[in-house]
């Protein structure tokens, strides 16, 4: 774990974590997925308790969904059994590992771990996994000969603005991503990214257009998936920037509006994280409807008319 200035500074306007069990998933998601080549897909996503990740980004809010320390031998093979145990049939085409950290630090996800969760992972058609950029290297490559299946690794970009991400506290520039990105394709190995919507140090006159392109620097280099993540405060740091004036929350129209523009990239499907979506400032009478043509943009691919509501004036 990382002990810089920076982070124990944002680690100390953090409110109190939650109680995490380690031997409990937190749940899983089954769900639709459109890929690049505009086929749908069955996705399940298993959401992991381990290990916090190393790197104390300014905007996380994942640090909430880990446990204190490093996470326990067996814990990780436990929790994934478990929620395959319950999985009704018929089997996903693919199987999401998301556990709020990188899953080739060694910290988060025990050595010793890997051949159960292989074996538990061995008969879905695709497997991705989440990574700081700085951790893809021999152990990412290392899991995708040990699997039949493709290896899909998702990689948090987040922006390319280049004040932003001085703030970020991310220890990633973008040779750093651009050499992940390049490691991935020459193995054959695919590439989901994370983009930021209502990054701090962004104003919101400029937030669409920035997550606009950084989704086109993605794609660009390789990124078959591209998921645009609206910032959610509640970590006590965004609450700070935001009282200094560098930090406003994005909105749903925003969201809208960067799904709208970037929905069409070159060799990646791009959609909108609808997670705690329905959260987002927006006019209360349009909400549902924004929310549901979202989720049609993201599955289809295809744009529609936009919404109109005379509440808030705006299509």
């Amino acid at each position: 774990m990382s002990t810089s200035g920076e982070d124990r500074w944002i680690r100390s306007l953090r409110p109190p974590k939650p109680g995490v069990d380690p031997w409990v998933a937190h749940g899983s998601l089954l769900e639709p997925e459109r890929r690049a080549d505009g086929a749908i897909e069955r996705a399940l996503t298993v959401f992991l308790a381990g290990a916090e990740c190393p790197f104390t980004c300014s905007f996380c809010d994942l640090w909430r969904w880990t446990v204190d320390g490093p996470t326990p031998p067996g814990a990780l093979p436990a929790q994934l059994e478990r929620v395959l145990r319950e999985l009704p049939p018929p089997l996903p085409d693919r199987l999401k590992l998301y556990n709020a950290s990188n899953f080739f630090d060694p910290r988060a996800v025990p050595p010793a771990d890997l051949p159960a969760i292989v074996e538990l992972a061995t008969p879905f058609a695709h497997l991705t996994v989440e990574s700081h950029a700085n951790t893809v290297g021999p152990l990412t490559l290392d899991l995708a000969r040990r699997i039949p299946g493709r290896l899909e690794v998702a990689v948090g970009l987040e922006t390319i603005h280049p004040e932003a991400m001085k703030h970020l506290n991310k220890h990633m520039d973008l040779d750093r991503f651009d050499r992940a990105a390049a490691f991935l394709a020459d193995r054959a190995i695919g590439l989901r990214v994370f983009v930021l919507l209502g990054v701090p140090y962004v104003g919101p006159e400029e937030s669409v257009e920035w997550t606009v392109r950084t989704a086109a620097y993605a794609a660009q280099r390789g990124a078959g998936r591209i998921s645009l993540i609206p910032v959610r405060g509640g970590n006590g740091e965004l609450e700070r920037l935001a009282a200094e004036g560098h930090f406003v929350p994005p909105t749903l129209t925003q969201l809208e509006a960067a799904a709208e523009q970037a929905l069409n990239l070159a060799g990646a499907a791009v959609a909108a994280d609808l997670w705690d979506a329905d959260r987002l400032p927006a006019c209360v009478q349009c909400r549902p409807q924004r929310l549901d043509r979202l989720r049609r943009l993201n599955l289809t691919g295809k744009l529609e008319p936009p919404v109109e509501c005379e509440a808030c004036r705006a299509p």
